[in-house]
């Protein structure tokens, strides 16, 4: 074993990953997606999620004026709209339009709900924290939804 740089050791032992899709909705009420590497479950009871997002990410801003987000598991079907979804910004397009991706309205704050993702999970944001260039968003989940004939996308998927 030997002494390296973070960066390298870290993309020698973080695949296989899963990614998300964050969903959440401007003040405008337009919907936004996000791809994101950086989530992870932290509580069973009551069930949450929290997702890092970068500071400078217009689904940051957005997340500081609506208070939900919709956390996907796309589908090795979504890999377009994964790499959509994390290569342009909301800012300038809509993403929405831009990948045709199938929806229906949820539950709880009635952001999309992806069709041909694997799964979906409907959040209220209980509290962040600031984290160096990023922001924690912890989410508790109040509506979950599953396919269960879909198969999880990975980040190599997207190599």
């Amino acid at each position: 074993m030997k002494r390296e740089i973070f960066s390298k050791v870290h993309s020698a032992t973080k695949h296989p990953a899963r990614i998300a899709l964050a969903i959440v909705k401007d003040k405008d009420d337009k919907y936004n997606m996000i791809t994101l590497e950086w989530f992870m479950k932290t509580s069973i009871k009551p069930p949450m999620f929290a997702i890092s997002i970068g500071h400078t990410r217009y689904s940051h801003e957005c997340l500081q004026n609506f208070r939900f987000f919709n956390l996907c598991l796309p589908s090795k079907e979504m890999i377009a709209v994964s790499k959509i979804c994390g290569s342009l910004s909301g800012r300038d397009i809509d993403k929405f339009e831009k990948t045709n991706v199938e929806w229906f309205t949820g539950r709880l704050a009635k952001l999309p709900v992806l069709k041909n993702a694997k799964a979906n999970f409907e959040c209220k944001v209980i509290t962040q924290v600031r984290s160096g260039d990023h922001t924690i968003f912890v989410g508790e989940v109040k509506y979950s939804w599953l396919n269960e004939d879909k198969e999880v996308q990975l980040v190599k998927d997207l190599l």
